[in-house]
């Protein structure tokens, strides 16, 4: 532990020391919270990605899958409201469903009362394997956190969410006005 404790120290603690030894002059306080943000996002994505490739899916194919989950009975929406719900561009989306359907977990059905419409719907195979691999996903998670307290899960979320609120509002005046 005291190894693992140490390894951790030393990846973002040494170029903070590295930058007071150079330039003392400068506050790195802001590293501190962001560069130990930025190596544990890397890690995390470098383990959801696994996770969910070991089931023969993308990300962002999950993504879709998630999505179309949560919706709720019948479990479809259309390509704009999966563009929506995934902050990608329809044309990303509907490469996700060509692939997803291509695979027979999702199909395209028309809307009834307006042809123009086409959903995208899970098939029963499809809601399986999103069931499935959702749950694997947050036991992985679980797993990430198992070294935080359900307290200090619920402290962490929230000053995340204040985190990102904080970062929205940084905009400098002059990229606000552009």
């Amino acid at each position: 532990m005291a190894d693992r404790k140490a390894a951790r120290r030393d990846a973002v603690a040494q170029f903070i020391d590295d930058w007071a030894r150079e330039r003392p002059e400068l506050d790195t306080t802001p590293l501190e919270v962001l560069a130990r943000l930025h190596r544990s996002f890397l890690r995390y994505n470098t383990k959801l990605i696994a996770s969910i490739e070991r089931h023969g899916l993308s990300v962002a194919g999950f993504d879709v899958l998630t999505a179309l989950r949560r919706s709720g009975a019948p479990y479809r929406l259309t390509a704009g409201q999966l563009a929506d719900q995934g902050l990608v561009s329809s044309a990303g989306v509907t490469l996700r469903i060509d692939r997803l359907e291509k695979d027979g977990l999702i199909v395209r059905e028309r809307d009834d009362d307006d042809r123009r419409v086409v959903y995208s719907r899970l098939t029963d195979e499809g809601l399986a394997k999103v069931d499935e691999v959702f749950t694997e996903h947050l036991d992985n998670e679980r797993r990430m956190l198992g070294e935080l307290s359900p307290a200090e899960c619920r402290q962490l979320s929230r000053l995340l969410r204040k985190l990102e609120d904080s970062i929205l509002g940084s905009d400098a005046p002059d990229e606000a006005a552009s």
